[in-house]
């Protein structure tokens, strides 16, 4: 499986937490700063991970994440 871009990761992202209202999000935004970031959120990036790029990771693994870029490195 071909990693994906970063431009891919974040339409996967924005689909995988369902914000309510739309966010603009780019590699540099703070996980944190985003309006609905919580524990749902991450259980769906969580997911994410499993489902569209089969690799596991966990709570840990994200918290180690301050950045959407961080996240995405976690693709390895």
């Amino acid at each position: 499986m071909s990693t994906p871009t970063i431009e891919q990761f974040i339409e996967n992202f924005l689909v995988a937490v369902d914000f309510q209202d739309p966010v603009e999000v780019t590699p540099e935004t703070p996980l944190l700063s985003l309006p609905e970031w919580d524990s749902l959120a991450a259980l769906g990036v969580i997911v994410m991970f499993d489902v569209d790029y089969g690799k596991t990771i966990v709570g840990d693994d994200l918290k180690n994440c301050a950045t959407i870029t961080d996240l995405y490195k976690l693709l390895g």
